[in-house]
Parts: structure tokens; C-alpha cells; sequence
């Protein structure tokens, strides 16, 4: 590589902190919970991560005064949707902040569900309940224990990276 290739920023701001996590790409989930009203909640999420395999732990960040991180700890229950390929709208719908959001999808919930499963777009559904809630910065990082996986068919994720959504790539 040549040295006229090499650009370093000098201090870590939010854009640079955007750049460099957009040359990540990674699988796209929407979180789900039901407020303590009773009312579905939801957001698009690509920060996630497996913990744990005993217990079985994954995390999820999410935006600290989101109406879906409020939702998550009243219930101390959420949900996390494993988009399917074709799923973009849908990322795109729950990341938009539409208060119509669940209207507009197909959905369900029973009552070992710890939050709707979007039932066209998600290849696999976690059922996770809180164990903890830590927050840094703009953000709360969730701990969930997983109490359940739903599978649905197709498991051809999407992805996000770069800043734009794709499926993975078939060869």
C-alpha cells in the first residue's frame, strides 16, 4: 500500500467512528418488546453479539431513550429478528422511527414470546429475557439470557455494511 493510500484522522469523531463501523459488515436484526401499556415496540439493530453459550447470552445496543430500549426494560423481556435477505424494507421501516411501524408488517406474539416476531421477514426469532443493562455513551448495551429460537424457513441473512443493505451473496 502506498503511503498516499494511508489516511489516519486525528481525533474520533462521529463520522470516522460511522466510517470505520460501516467497513464492518454484519447480519441485521429488529429488536421487539411490548411496554408495560401493553403497546409493541421495535427498532432496527446491527449491534449485536453472542455472549454466551452456558447460559446462552447474546447482547443487543440500544439507543438510550429509544421507546424499544424503554419497552425492553419494563418488560425485562425482548425479542431479537433475524431479518431474512429480502427483509430491507422492514430495516428500513423500524429504523425510521413510523409509529405505524406494526401496522404495516405481519406479526405475532404468544405467550412464550418475549416480544412480536415479524412472522414474512425474520429467518429466526430469539426470545431473550434481561439479565442486565449497562449504558455507555448515547447507547445501553442489553444482556439477554435466550430463553427460546424460533426458525422460519429460508436462513439467508441481510446484511448491512458500507451503509447500505444486501443479501448474502449466492454463488
Amino acid at each position: 500500500m502506498s503511503e498516499s493510500t494511508i489516511r489516519t484522522e486525528l481525533s474520533a469523531t462521529p463520522d470516522a467512528f460511522r466510517t470505520l463501523m460501516s467497513g464492518f459488515p454484519t447480519g441485521v436484526a429488529v429488536v421487539t418488546a411490548t411496554d408495560a401499556a401493553g403497546v409493541e415496540r421495535g427498532m432496527t439493530c446491527s449491534s449485536l453479539c453472542g455472549v454466551s453459550l452456558e447460559p446462552p447470552v447474546l447482547l443487543v445496543c440500544l439507543r438510550a431513550g429509544s421507546p424499544t430500549l424503554e419497552g425492553v426494560l419494563e418488560s425485562r423481556t425482548f425479542a431479537v429478528n433475524l431479518l431474512r435477505a429480502d427483509a430491507r424494507p422492514t430495516a428500513e421501516l423500524f429504523a425510521s422511527g413510523d409509529p405505524q411501524r406494526f401496522a404495516k408488517v405481519a406479526w405475532q406474539t404468544d405467550p412464550q414470546a418475549a416480544g412480536p416476531h415479524l412472522l414474512r421477514d425474520a429467518h429466526t426469532v430469539a426470545d431473550c429475557a434481561v439479565l442486565s443493562a449497562q449504558p455507555v455513551g448515547d447507547h445501553v448495551t442489553v444482556y439477554g439470557e435466550i430463553r427460546r429460537v424460533t426458525r422460519r424457513g429460508d436462513r439467508i441473512p441481510l446484511l448491512y455494511g458500507l451503509r447500505q443493505f444486501r443479501p448474502w451473496p449466492e454463488h
